[in-house]
């Protein structure tokens, strides 16, 4: 019998399946997917978080393999408005832009050298029952037939969908935005190299982040739900808001999405716990959510050891949660924060907010508080 199932094979139900690994825990990690996704949503990974891959021995492979993002650079109307540095942090003075495909594969690699049995793909979680006492059952359907596992405690690592969520908390609101967007991976040509780009333009915000082999990830702000743009509709939009050309025929990877974010009062249901999305859904611009998720990770997998002796750890569980839903208050406040900044504004007042905004970055205080907000700090 596993000491822990995981649902969900993603970067954070990965992680924190390789962190329990590592503490010499028993187990599985159920994913409903047959094969890991080739799409790329998180790329960026911040400094706490690169602390904690680095412990588990799999940062230098994902440094090697993503791009060091040093510095932003905010642009408005074709003029240079900004810049600030993420060189704060002393062991990693910066951001890592890296595909999630590669995140995954790497973290997957590394769960599977310490436990080839550990993760079940094609395995859709049906139901979970923990009972009055005893071990948690988990059902699963799989190809060739259902699955049954008994586990001493379930963590539901299965992002914003969580099926585990929704059963435990099935009245859990969500917040929505005023917010949608569309974002694709097109060729380089920019010359600005490996600094992220904020375009704060009239109509709404562009963002843009560089991605290894020469790939440049471009996120546009929408007024409204995308109805279904091509990569050279959204080319067009581009070169329309920032000046910049881009080439449709070179794009990799096109999605569009909107916003909205829940939070979890309660991570620890008994012997079930909620991490990352499941637990806190944040909106995706300024990319705090994986790196949220790892973070919860890292602060779970001490405590899993007294969990599964029956120790008394009610204490340490409330601190856990306490901390964890402060961390994920503050970075829906910056997430919050970061959207409002890509809001349309009339040409005039974005002129006199960018004034604003340059001359409190000048000031180096505030952009050391800047820099550790975006950079979670």
């Amino acid at each position: 019998m596993p000491e822990v199932v995981i649902v969900g094979a993603g970067p954070v139900g990965l992680f924190v399946g390789l962190l329990l690994l590592q503490r010499g825990h028993h187990v599985r990690i159920l994913e409903r997917r047959r094969t890991r996704s080739t799409r790329s949503r998180a790329i960026g990974v911040h400094p706490p978080a690169l602390v904690h891959l680095a412990r588990a021995g799999v940062a230098d492979e994902l440094i090697d393999a993503g791009v060091r993002i040093r510095e932003g650079i905010a642009y408005s109307q074709r003029r240079d408005v900004a810049r600030l540095s993420f060189s704060g942090d002393a062991n990693f003075p910066f951001i890592l832009a890296v595909p999630q495909p590669v995140t995954e594969d790497t973290l997957e690699r590394a769960v599977l050298r310490l436990d080839p049995s550990a993760i079940i793909r094609g395995a859709d979680v049906k139901e979970i029952d923990d009972g009055d006492a005893g071990p948690v059952r988990v059902l699963a359907a799989t190809e060739s037939g259902e699955l049954d596992l008994l586990a001493h405690v379930v963590i539901a690592a299965d992002g914003a969908h969580s099926r585990l969520r929704q059963s435990l908390l099935p009245d859990l609101p969500a917040r929505t935005y005023p917010d949608s967007y569309i974002m694709g991976d097109y060729s380089d040509h920019t010359g600005h190299g490996s600094s992220a780009v904020l375009y704060l333009e009239p109509p709404g915000i562009v963002e843009s982040f560089p991605l290894p082999h020469g790939v440049r990830r471009w996120v546009v702000r929408l007024g409204a739900p995308d109805p279904g743009s091509t990569a050279a509709q959204l080319a067009d939009l581009i070169a329309d808001r920032t000046g910049e050309h881009v080439d449709p025929a070179s794009n990799t990877m096109l999605s569009a999405f909107d916003v909205q974010a829940r939070l979890a009062k309660r991570m620890v249901h008994g012997r079930m716990v909620l991490l990352g999305d499941a637990a806190h859904e944040i909106s995706p611009i300024g990319g705090q959510g994986m790196n949220l998720g790892w973070l919860d990770a890292a602060a779970l997998a001490p405590l899993m050891g007294a969990l599964l002796t029956g120790d008394t750890v009610q204490a340490r569980l409330d601190e856990f949660e306490k901390r964890r839903r402060r961390a994920a208050l503050r970075a829906s406040r910056q997430a919050g924060i970061n959207m409002a900044l890509g809001r349309p504004l009339p040409a005039k007042a974005m002129t006199a907010r960018n004034a604003l905004f340059a001359a409190a970055l000048a000031v180096p205080p505030v952009a050391t508080l800047v820099e550790r907000r975006f950079t979670m700090r």
